[in-house]
């Protein structure tokens, strides 16, 4: 679809409607001191996190966190979630049939574990990062602050916002597969108590992938007003549109991914569009009651509209087909699925501090009030050409793409449903500093949460309400200031209509939700002011898993604890000389099932996606206050496609283990302009990247290049 023009230029035309008025506004009071941005180098590290909802500094906060500030986020040239993961660690990505992304944290992956300023943002969707200050990945359950879901952890992205800061940003971007991209951050103050900001967006570009384009466009903009010295109101609008080809990869053979050109497509990329529509307005609220108290509010209200339609890959043929000999073709198979999503919160905090004798209490209170109404529809492709009601074909491996026409109509078993999650949650959190060594941190969350779902096929209603109660506690020791050791306990819950609200049925409506228990200990040192190291063992264990009861499959279930993942992951993020900035990551997880769960999924099994052990480093150098360069090396172990099939007959193909290089180099012309070039995959390794099933894996890119101007005008 191509892009109207008055929205083709929007980056351009905001920076021109908003010239006049930044001029006019030059005079006019600030609300900070008006600075403007440049090419210094800031540290890589970040003290806070917004997701805490404290103000309590990362080195105290009993739970392995990773921030990915704006400053990695630009000289990596990040542009996504993935992109913001790869130095993260603990936390993988999963091929998210190519029209949304998936995250793999501590094992367990989600497509809906997404958050915006501490909110849901919860369809499965691709999230730019044009908008956004800081990534921030929380590793373990996190029930007591976000609810149910985040079972392995989750993703919070923190938006910029208008802080008075006098911000002109002009951001222009090329490179390999036609990539064009052009960002726009444009901000000040406008009195003494207004400030403004607009954040735009345009990228038009190609792939690696033969056939797979990308077209996506957001604006941003946000005001903020002190209405008096104790009162602050924000508000933002959001429109984003993401539009490109739903890319599933290669299929494999005899347990490997098929030794293919990286390009190729498998299906049909003209008949793979996926699109989203993202329309979203904020507000919140903060009024200081005194100096140790605090009240916030946040509003949120999004609609959600996501198309995807895929002809993709299956299995290849093991045995001759039509006279061609096994490996020689593969299975196209088609659908196409809709989605509709209506959200809005509100969540209100209360933070405050008390002193009982010699003990103080950080409290954080709240509540959490939302409703998010779903439709989903569904529809497969039928090949009637071949045969009225068949839903695929083969094709050859040396050419494995087909136009035969496609027939779109639902199944017997197809999505046609509407369905409405409401949540009334308490909560309640006490940081409590016993002396200057000992800290605790107890906390409980109380969410009743509800949900009804019809299927418009058969008219069937089905209906579950959960009153989960999710607790944490923790125990912190400080020898010395800059050092803090934590021992941590979580729990979080999986409702039975999924992280998509949409798997509610009448097998499992009234089955309890699934358990997820994290269990950790852990270090954090300053070891100076731009200088963090982390360090934490965990054993995250899955309960409430449902298999068909042995004494009667065919109608009941049982429930049981059956998954189980224990690891270790070491972060350093910071300085380490002022020219010298540093990310590193290793985890070791070790992932498997505990209880046979089907025929082919038998106790010991190894989890999909889970690497054992993945290394990440990455290092910008400053040669002088005009050069700069980058290095990283991104290492993982082999990993399976799909949760290992233990059976006599199972077949598990595995994604081999690989090495591969970044670099960049940075150049800084004046105080006005800079200038950056990124290369991903440096050495050309051919590697494959991720997958979501064993007949659907990614290839990772080959050599690729961007490079990167930015003015500050």
């Amino acid at each position: 679809m191509s892009l109207p023009s008055h929205l083709r230029h929007v980056s351009i035309a905001v920076t021109s409607i908003l010239a006049s008025a930044l001029a006019h506004a030059e005079d006019s009071p600030a609300v900070l001191p008006k600075v403007r941005a440049t090419a210094e180098a800031e540290s890589y590290s970040t003290p806070i996190a917004a997701s805490t909802k404290t103000d309590t500094l990362l080195r105290d906060v009993p739970q392995s966190i990773s921030v990915v500030s704006r400053q990695t986020i630009n000289d990596l040239s990040m542009q996504n979630i993935g992109d913001a993961v790869a130095y993260v660690p603990g936390i993988g990505m999963a091929q998210g049939e190519g029209n949304r992304e998936t995250p793999v944290i501590r094992g367990s992956s989600s497509t809906g574990d997404f958050f915006l300023d501490g909110m849901r943002d919860d369809v499965q969707y691709y999230r730019d990062l044009y908008n956004i200050e800081q990534v921030e990945v929380l590793k373990g359950p996190n029930g007591m602050l976000f609810g149910r879901g985040g079972v392995g952890g989750l993703i919070n992205r923190v938006s910029k916002q208008a802080d008075g800061r006098q911000v002109r940003d002009l951001i222009l971007q090329a490179g390999s597969n036609s990539n064009k991209r052009l960002a726009v951050d444009v901000g000040q103050s406008l009195t003494d108590t207004v400030a403004f900001r607009v954040n735009s967006l345009y990228e038009d570009s190609d792939s690696y992938r033969d056939g797979v384009t990308l077209e996506r466009y957001g604006i941003n903009p946000t005001l903020t007003v002190h209405a008096s010295d104790a009162t602050t109101l924000s508000f933002g609008v959001e429109y984003f549109h993401d539009e490109r080809i739903a890319d599933r990869g290669v299929s494999s053979y005899l347990g490997r991914p098929l030794q293919v050109d990286a390009g190729t497509f498998f299906g049909d990329p003209a008949r793979s569009p996926t699109d989203t529509t993202v329309k979203m307005a904020n507000a919140l609220i903060e009024h200081r009651l005194s100096d140790t108290t605090l009240l916030r509010s946040r509003f949120r209200v999004a609609d959600y509209d996501k198309f995807y339609q895929n002809v993709f890959p299956g299995a290849v043929n093991t045995a001759p087909i039509a006279g061609n000999p096994a490996g020689t073709m593969v299975q196209i198979s088609a659908y196409n699925n809709a989605t509709e999503r209506r959200n809005a919160f509100n969540q209100t905090d209360l933070l405050f501090t008390l002193d009982t004798g010699s003990v103080q209490h950080n409290l954080l209170t709240g509540f959490e009030l939302g409703r998010q109404q779903t439709e989903n529809f569904r529809e497969t492709g039928y090949f009637d050409s071949v045969a009225p009601g068949t839903t695929s074909t083969q094709v050859l491996l040396s050419n494995p793409r087909t136009s035969l026409p496609l027939n779109w109509r639902q199944s017997a078993t197809d999505a046609d449903n509407k369905g409405a999650a409401k949540v009334a949650a308490l909560y309640v959190q006490d940081e409590i500093v016993l002396t200057p060594k000992w800290n605790v941190v107890a906390g409980l969350r109380y969410d009743n949460f509800n949900v009804d779902l019809r299927n418009n096929r058969t008219g069937a209603k089905f209906s579950s309400t959960d009153n989960l109660l999710s607790p944490r506690l923790a125990l912190i020791h400080k020898p010395v200031e800059e050092l803090s050791l934590y021992a941590s306990y979580a729990l979080t819950y999986q409702p039975r209509a999924g992280d998509q609200l949409a798997s509610l049925s009448a097998t499992n409506r009234s089955l309890d939700p699934e358990e997820f228990t994290n269990y950790e200990i852990g270090a954090k040192w300053d070891a100076s002011a731009n200088l963090a190291l982390t360090a934490a063992i965990f054993r995250l264990e899955r309960a409430n898993i449902a298999i068909p009861d042995p004494a009667d499959p065919v109608n009941r279930s049982i429930l049981i604890d059956g998954q189980r993942n224990q690891g270790i992951e070491l972060g350093v993020t910071g300085n380490l000389t002022e020219s010298w900035s540093i990310i590193g990551a290793f985890a070791y997880q070790d992932g498997e099932v505990t209880r046979d769960q089907s025929a082919t999924v038998l106790k010991g099994s190894r989890l999909a996606a889970l690497p054992k052990n993945t290394f990440s480093l990455w290092n910008r150098y400053d040669i002088s206050q005009t050069w700069g360069v980058g290095l990283g090396i991104i290492r993982k172990d082999d990993l399976l496609a799909a949760t290992e099939n233990r059976s006599p007959s199972g077949v598990n193909v595995t994604l081999p283990s690989f090495t591969r290089v970044d670099a960049a180099a940075y150049f800084t012309f004046n105080d006005r302009f800079q200038a950056q070039v990124n290369i991903e995959n440096l050495l050309d390794e051919d590697y494959y990247q991720f997958a979501n099933s064993n007949t659907n894996i990614t290839p990772g890119s080959p050599r690729a290049f961007r490079v990167t101007l930015t003015t500050w005008f």
